[in-house]
């Protein structure tokens, strides 16, 4: 890794999930307590900022330049922000992201720009648009310091993106001890792929959305019983911070507390030790053991389905709806991941069924999903 990647501090300010002062509008972010976060999160020493064109309807972007970029000097953080180009109806609209984002945040240059969201049919909209060539003559520039992208796929859409674009100078991946070798979300496998590619990783939902901080109190015996003071987001974070080949691990904060909680756990954070990563493996085990489908991923149902409902990303959501007794998360998930290719297209044929070395009831637990999420 590059040594100016390596020296970023390995905790970054994720600016998903900001402090609002009207709870049913995203786009008032509290300006105040948000600037308190700011200052707080510099003051003990790090830098990283992460950012993009959509959140908060845009105005993430914004206030940051008024609780970061027009109060500190250029050199005293580093802006990371993104362009939807999936989310975008044609090639003009995402290509002017980044001048929209540049005159949002106040600054002449972007640290670290990425393609935001790619995996799957979102891939494509980058390629149609022209976006890979776009950011790095965007690079050449001076517009943007560091080009990368999200992705929200597998180990082989990594490598194969990786493949396409070796100029990519970093990439951002979800990375948590819950999906570290969970079959749908094999983080493990993204690592390696990304270390072959010799590409820095950011890292994204190291708590899961925040779900590892809320976990069922079963679950979590074997690291209460370990470190009955240590707060469960710490838990999360100490398995990421010390991953290799990582330039930061992005924690959404939306309070001042949270902030002054993650910095401290930073500052003391030690690598975890053989007994830790051991009750680590027993929360896993005990958070698997709540899921509701055995589903393998093994895709077999999807290729004869002709209505192409994303049945093992279905059961996967159901399963982690489970094992985190939160089902309203997984809501949350579940329309950006099955791709509008919904639990209630099933038109019940039975040929997943057929094809499913498990033996699941496919067409019931669908009809569950459908009444759970939509």
């Amino acid at each position: 890794m590059r040594d100016d990647l390596a020296s970023i501090p390995k905790l970054g300010f994720g600016c998903m999930r900001l402090p609002l002062t009207d709870p049913a509008d995203v786009t008032s972010v509290d300006i105040p307590q948000l600037t308190q976060m700011v200052d707080e999160f510099l003051a003990a020493g790090n830098t990283y900022f992460d950012t993009a064109f959509s959140y908060h309807d845009g105005a993430s972007e914004t206030a940051l330049q008024q609780a970061l970029t027009s109060r500190y000097p250029r050199d005293a953080y580093t802006v990371a922000t993104k362009c939807p180009a999936a989310m975008l109806p044609n090639r003009e609209s995402a290509q002017a992201c980044l001048a929209t984002s540049l005159e949002r945040l106040g600054l002449t240059y972007i640290d670290f720009y990425l393609l935001h969201n790619l995996g799957g049919p979102r891939t494509a909209a980058f390629d149609d648009y022209g976006m890979w060539d776009y950011v790095l003559r965007k690079k050449e520039e001076g517009l943007i310091r560091n080009v990368g992208f999200s992705l929200h796929d597998n180990a082989d859409a990594l490598d194969a993106l990786l493949t396409a674009h070796p100029q990519m100078d970093f990439v951002q991946l979800q990375v948590n001890y819950l999906d570290w070798d969970d079959p749908h979300n094999d983080a493990r496998r993204l690592m390696e792929v990304a270390a072959a590619h010799e590409t820095p990783v950011v890292i994204m939902e190291p708590a899961r959305g925040g779900t590892l901080c809320r976990l069922p109190d079963a679950t979590v015996a074997p690291l209460r019983a370990l470190r009955p003071d240590a707060s469960l987001a710490e838990w999360a974070y100490r398995f990421c911070w010390d991953l290799p080949n990582v330039v930061t691990m992005l924690s959404g904060m939306s309070t001042l507390d949270q902030v002054r909680e993650n910095t401290a756990s930073y500052r003391a954070r030690v690598p975890l030790a053989d007994e830790e990563r051991a009750a680590l493996g027993r929360t896993v085990e005990a958070m698997r053991s709540l899921a509701l489908v055995p589903c393998t991923g093994c895709e077999y149902c999807v290729k004869g389905c002709p209505a192409n409902v994303a049945i093992p990303r279905i059961m996967q959501l159901l399963n982690l709806g489970a094992m985190l007794g939160d089902d309203a998360f997984a809501k949350t998930q579940y329309a950006w991941q099955t791709e509008g290719r919904r639990a209630s297209s099933c038109i019940g044929c039975g040929a997943c069924e057929a094809a499913c070395p498990q033996a699941i009831p496919i067409i019931d637990t669908l009809a569950v999903a459908a009444g759970k999420f939509e």
